[in-house]
């Protein structure tokens, strides 16, 4: 693969993952500075080689950027004598991403035990799917350590 193929790729995924993320409530342009900065060989942008790259406008590439800082997905960083930010994407402990998983579905689960404690059948139809996602949710939070454990010592 030639390097400008590769750079054609690396864009289409670039695409493909604001569309992604724009199904998992991001802003399009948000998921696409997101690829941008997770997908291609240059690891820090500018404000303004970020707004190049992806032709988009000043305004949404900042409201993007601002909300991808609040939800701690991209940081910036300054050069001394250098008035720029370089943004990049912000590195996490390597569990992060599914500790994070793991506190939404033990959210779920709490909400489900809530619904259900207010089900005056429990025995009804809704009631025990309820009852079927709550055991569901508590055998994988139980998996998730133990996954973890044998991730760490794994060969």
């Amino acid at each position: 693969m030639t390097s400008e193929e590769r750079i054609k790729r690396q864009k289409e995924l670039i695409e493909a993952m604001g569309t992604y993320f724009d199904k998992d409530g991001f802003q399009p342009v948000a998921g696409r500075i997101l690829g941008l900065l997770i997908i291609m060989d240059k690891e820090r942008f500018t404000f303004d080689e970020i707004v190049e790259e992806l032709q988009i406008s000043k305004s949404s590439a900042s409201n993007a950027i601002r909300m991808l800082e609040i939800r701690n997905f991209i940081e910036y960083i300054t050069k001394p004598g250098d008035r720029k930010r370089y943004f990049q994407i912000r590195k996490f402990d390597k569990f992060s991403l599914i500790d994070e998983h793991k506190t939404k579905l033990k959210t779920t689960c709490d909400y489900l035990q809530a619904v259900l404690e207010l089900k005056a059948n429990k025995e009804a139809e809704n009631a025990v799917f309820i009852k079927n996602m709550i055991d569901m949710l508590i055998f994988f939070l139980d998996k998730f350590d133990e996954l973890k454990k044998e991730y760490i010592n794994r060969p």
